[in-house]
């Protein structure tokens, strides 16, 4: 199975409109509310892939009981780890008519030193199942600002392998641990390394400690940097819809590529069009299985010309 930790679980709430207007009255055409943040989105994707998965992070108060309910209602496998402070919710109002989404974030609870030090008591438990685990999304206040670097070191020590989709210091910190993927997005990669170039800022982390690189670039697809070559991965065609799990369901590919072994060109052209397929679906977490299957055999995927090597002081990973 695979593992998958969302530190600041949410409850999403899906507001769907025509269209968006500021500083007025906007009516909801529809509502809808399901356990979200990250690495659920992921769980529910490798669900629905058909492949094992294991939920796991932190929920309380009445919020966190409600995403627990969903997580069931799903048929997700649930090993959250109850805390004292009230999980958070998101908002995404969608918008019909032009197919853009705005998201409002809260949050999140504190978590206490106690209940972080049970945490990796708790997940240093479930390691020995998992064929990898996932370690995305925002961290919660309270855990410090290394907990990925920390989670990562227990996967290791555990043999499993790791795939870190995090931002700013939570992801610096994270690669001196050593992950075996990381997936950016362009916004990301720019933050970490004061890079414009996402071709150069890919060649940055993985010099500083990620085994592979793959970058997402909307749009333009995807760029990947691994051991074994470089690559661009394109969608045949751009879809409109709701792209908040776009990214969670590219981590889903990806991360089942790596447990499969499967070559790098297959992974890609799978990771492209399943997101492709989840901006195509309502909710985050979702993909259109249609779409998919007609995608997935048009990607686009090639490889990069070489590269001199990267010299590593250009960038500083702790700065």
């Amino acid at each position: 199975m695979i593992l998958t930790v969302t530190l600041n679980a949410a409850l999403d709430v899906t507001y769907r409109i025509d269209r968006l207007r500021p500083r007025g009255s906007n009516r909801v055409r529809a509502t809808a509310e399901r356990a979200g943040g990250k690495g659920v989105n992921v769980s529910r994707v490798l669900h629905a892939l058909g492949h094992p998965s294991v939920v796991t992070g932190l929920v309380g108060g009445p919020t966190g009981q409600a995403i627990r309910a969903e997580l069931a209602a799903a048929g997700l496998t649930d090993r959250m780890l109850p805390i004292a402070g009230e999980s958070r919710r998101t908002v995404a109002v969608v918008e019909e008519n032009v197919g853009d989404t705005t998201i409002l974030l809260e949050q999140g609870p504190v978590v206490g030193p106690e209940e972080w030090a049970r945490f990796l008591d708790h997940l240093d438990e479930l390691l020995p199942e998992a064929a990898a685990v996932v370690l995305s999304g925002s961290l919660p206040r309270g855990v410090p600002d290394d907990a990925y670097a920390c989670l990562l070191g227990l996967a290791r020590a555990r043999g499993v392998p790791a795939v870190l989709d995090a931002d700013g210091t939570a992801l610096r910190a994270g690669l001196s641990a050593g992950p075996a993927l990381i997936k950016p997005n362009a916004d990301e990669l720019a933050a970490a390394t004061g890079l414009t170039d996402p071709v150069a800022a890919a060649r940055a982390l993985h010099a500083a400690g990620a085994g592979a690189v793959v970058a997402s670039l909307g749009a333009d697809g995807l760029i990947a940097v691994t051991p074994q070559g470089s690559w661009r991965a394109r969608s045949p065609e751009r879809l409109v819809g709701n792209p908040t799990g776009a990214g969670d369901a590219a981590v889903a590919a990806l991360t089942l590529g790596l447990v499969t072994g499967a070559p790098w060109p297959d992974r890609l052209a799978e990771a492209v069009a399943l997101s492709a397929a989840a901006v195509a679906a309502p909710l985050a977490g979702d993909f259109d299985p249609d779409v998919h299957r007609a995608l997935r055999p048009r990607v686009d995927v090639q490889p990069f010309a070489p590269f001199a090597p990267f010299a590593a002081e250009e960038f500083n990973p702790c700065p």
